[in-house]
């Protein structure tokens, strides 16, 4: 295996240096990003002088404390979206450039020319990141005598590794699908956005002081960061580079496309449906794996009772009682309105779930899946602790032997169609493999898991209520 990456990585490094010296030698490139490099920092040194005296001033200096690491985190992510240009343009900038062709027909194998250039992307970038991290704890130490823990510096550093990696990494997916910079440019957003709103997230993290979370998000951001190499891999083609001009929006062959798909060549209802349990039946590994997941998520939520304990006025019987009612009376419950609002919402998460895991690797989708089984568990050992075993049962267990299974399929549904990214199309292109996929979610959806939702829907409200309401002796 070493000897396959060695005889591998050689070829793809002559690429590397090359594009890398190519880089340094155009003052256009090295000035602006060393110039907004070295400038960065130091503004965010002065800010975070400010901050701490500022709020020093007030009583509040562990907020200063906390502003300082989540300075040195943006320091580090600046650079990188700065040079993201450079990831854009690997290959579709040459093609502009009419430079694309010597490089496509040398000897090298798809994989060396696509490691060489995601290489060459990658490493300006994180030598820029860590130049600009060098020069903020420098200023900020002679500053205000800040330095920072080892485990915080590696967990920044990592941070900032892998975010560079995947934001590179899909940068270069891009820029080998397009067929223009201008197009690449416009579809850079799919990268800057989401890793712009996981720095906020990870800058709540860091205010808290949970810095323990930050090696979950170092972990997570791995596994995409392999996914997207693994899908530029998979879906780099040259000759199909070659010869792609201009990509034009073919409405009507998007159309037969997915409709093809959707009706799998059926000949009457009864064919469609048992091609639909067909999916379902080829999904039970991706099932099981939404089967841990969801346990997973349950047993996370059972996990927290003990650390975020209910008021007991809450688990009162009579205050509960009262509550559950009036929660009953306002939402129109035991009524087909009632029904119908439980259907939709619960089908606005589907939605939400297969878009977010269509553009996460099926990843995002399964958290918001495991979210309700996480409060799930959270309730229950709640309730059962608080002696309202019964109640627990009556109000979950009805609709649950319905929904349970649409999460489960809906799961399965997700994993596959983000998979889909990762898999190579054989003898179909990736917006064709795309399509298809699409309607395989739709098959599933329309065939099996909007009948379970309606079924769940009318037992959850017309029959839920009645049950808990009998156990609660009402």
């Amino acid at each position: 295996m070493f000897e396959w990456w060695r005889s591998q990585l050689g070829p793809a490094l002559i690429i590397t240096r090359r594009e890398v010296r190519d880089q340094f030698r155009d003052w256009r490139i090295i000035l602006p990003v060393v110039a907004l490099t070295i400038f960065f920092p130091g503004l965010m040194n002065f800010t975070a002088g400010q901050a701490v005296s500022f709020v020093e001033e007030y009583g509040a200096p562990i907020i200063g404390e906390r502003l300082i690491p989540f300075l040195l985190m943006v320091v580090g992510f600046f650079p990188i979206s700065v040079s993201l240009v450079i990831a854009l343009e690997s290959f579709v900038g040459e093609k502009e450039r009419r430079s694309i062709e010597p490089l496509l027909s040398s000897p090298l194998t798809d994989l060396q020319l696509y490691i060489g250039k995601l290489l060459a992307a990658t490493i300006p970038p994180l030598l820029a990141s860590y130049l600009g991290i060098t020069v903020y704890l420098i200023g900020v130490y002679i500053q205000i005598a800040w330095t920072p823990t080892p485990i915080l510096l590696i967990q920044i550093l990592l941070l900032t590794t892998i975010q560079a990696i995947v934001m590179v990494s899909g940068a270069v997916v891009i820029s080998a699908q397009t067929t223009s910079v201008r197009a690449a440019n416009l579809l850079a957003s799919f990268i800057i956005i989401p890793v712009a709103l996981l720095i906020q997230g990870e800058s709540i993290v860091m205010f808290w002081g949970r810095y323990h979370v930050l090696w979950w998000a170092i972990l997570g951001l791995a596994v995409i960061a392999i996914l997207l190499i693994r899908t530029g891999l998979a879906h780099f083609n040259r000759e199909e580079m070659l010869g792609r001009e201009l990509d034009v929006l073919n409405l009507r062959w998007i159309w037969r496309t997915y409709w093809q798909a959707l009706v799998a060549q059926a000949r009457n209802p009864l064919d469609w449906y048992k091609s639909v349990l067909g999916i379902a039946l080829s999904y039970r590994w991706l099932a099981g794996m939404m089967v841990v997941m969801l346990m997973t998520g349950f047993l996370v939520g059972v996990a927290q009772v003990n650390r975020f304990p209910l008021p007991t006025e809450l688990m009162d019987l009579d205050n509960f009682d009262q509550r559950f009612m009036g929660v009953l009376n306002a939402w129109g419950f035991s009524s087909v309105a009632g029904a119908g609002y439980v259907i939709l919402h619960n089908l606005r998460v589907i939605v939400l779930a297969s878009v977010l895991g269509l553009f996460s690797f099926g990843v995002l989708g399964v958290i918001v899946l495991m979210i309700p089984m996480v409060m799930l568990g959270y309730l229950l050992t709640n309730l059962i602790m608080a002696g309202f075993a019964s109640v627990a049962v009556a109000t979950v267990l009805p609709h649950g032997i319905l929904e349970i299974p649409v999460m489960i399929l809906t799961g399965a549904a997700i994993i596959r169609l983000g998979a889909t990214l990762v898999a190579p199309a054989k003898e179909m292109s990736i917006g064709e493999a795309v399509l298809r996929a699409l309607a395989d979610w739709t098959r599933i959806l329309l065939g099996l898991i909007l009948p379970l939702l309606i079924g769940a829907a009318f037992i959850e409200v017309m029959l839920t209520p009645f049950l808990t309401a009998l156990v609660m002796g009402r």
